[in-house]
């Protein structure tokens, strides 16, 4: 038999890709150290980019104060409050939320530098969600990352199993129907918008009076 040498020789990268990916793992590195600083000194001013392939559209700066300022507004100063798959609202939420305990409940795994306020999770497994944490939420804020019913009909299941009581749901006019059935919510006149323009008609609705919440002076 004759011994193969050449492998290692093969798997070698050209000088100039190793040092794009050498740069591309720097980069990287210090975009998480970053994070990490901003974090740890309660800033939190980084964000991530969208990630089209995992649906992520983000709101704009006015809608994310918005929500936050009603999801503040709905609860009390150490009320706890859910966030389903909408990250951008964490950051702010946190810092200027007080005592209130924001977790978040997020697939993409890079928010996991929130530590112990983030949550793995998977619409497509609703309630492989910690069992603890049942009827436990003074306020659930979702946005479902997908315009399917799987998608809203798997996503209140893990919302009805966290929620005390009051919801908030932003998601695609076309659900509307749906989620009036599944999570008895009404459409708000409060009209979410993104960074990047959607095609689809985006709303908010909501099982109380959200919208007063919205402008309610705490």
């Amino acid at each position: 038999m004759i011994e193969n040498n050449d492998d290692d020789d093969d798997l070698q990268l050209c000088p100039t890709t190793l040092a794009a990916l050498n740069e591309f793992l720097r980069e990287k590195e210090e975009r998480e150290s970053e994070f990490k600083r901003n974090l740890e000194n309660q800033t939190l001013d980084v964000t991530f980019d969208e990630n089209w392939q995992l649906s992520q559209f983000w709101y704009d700066e006015e809608t994310i104060d918005t929500l936050v300022r009603g999801a503040i507004n709905s609860t009390e100063s150490n009320g706890r409050i859910a966030l389903i798959s909408c990250p951008t609202l964490y950051g702010k939420l946190k810092k200027n939320g007080g005592k209130r305990q924001v977790t978040l409940f997020e697939y993409d795994e890079r928010f996991q530098v929130y530590g112990d306020d983030f949550v793995s999770y998977n619409y497509k497994f609703p309630l492989n969600v910690p069992k603890d944490m049942s009827n436990s939420y003074d306020l659930v804020v979702t946005d479902p990352p997908f315009l399917s019913d799987e998608c809203l009909t798997k996503t209140a299941l893990t919302i009805k199993f966290l929620a005390k009581k009051n919801i908030v749901l932003c998601t695609g006019g076309v659900m509307g129907e749906l989620a009036g059935r599944l999570l008895d919510v009404q459409i708000c006149n409060f009209v979410p918008r993104h960074r990047n323009n959607l095609a689809n008609e985006f709303y908010c609705y909501s099982n109380f009076d959200f919208d007063k919440m919205l402008y309610r002076k705490e």
